[in-house]
């Protein structure tokens, strides 16, 4: 019998991207899990492939905003199928700020996240806080 994933399962995925949590994020990847993020050199951004890869790709969203956020999550599941909303919101090192309303589409396999292809509103960066 086949693994569910259920509406649950991606609020706990998207509480530890907000802990910042990187063990417990790949413990929601298969084992041949894809990550595209939202900008890149390709249509599709860049594609992550490979736990290795992917955890490298995840780390670096906080990297580059060490303080990053998604918040006001909602949250769908639809078969192997599924979506997440969010508000994503971080500070980039040099201060300029993003906010921007963003969706994770998912495929899953076996109950857990095969790929997780990533998609934010383009807008330009904030100024830096005063």
């Amino acid at each position: 019998m086949q693994k569910s994933v259920t509406v649950e399962m991606l609020a706990e995925f998207a509480a530890a991207w907000n802990r910042h949590d990187i063990d417990a994020l790949m413990s929601f990847m298969s084992e041949d899990c894809v990550f595209e993020t939202v900008a890149g050199p390709e249509q599709y951004g860049s594609r992550h492939a490979g736990p290795e890869a992917v955890r490298a790709a995840f780390a670096a969203a906080w990297k580059n905003f060490p303080d990053a956020r998604w918040d006001d999550g909602r949250h769908w599941v639809a078969g192997d199928r599924g979506v997440s909303e969010s508000t994503f919101r971080g500070t980039a090192p040099d201060g300029s700020r993003v906010e921007a309303d963003m969706v994770d589409v998912f495929t899953f396999q076996d109950g857990k996240i095969r790929v997780k292809n990533a998609f934010r509103k383009q807008r330009p960066a904030l100024p830096a806080r005063a």
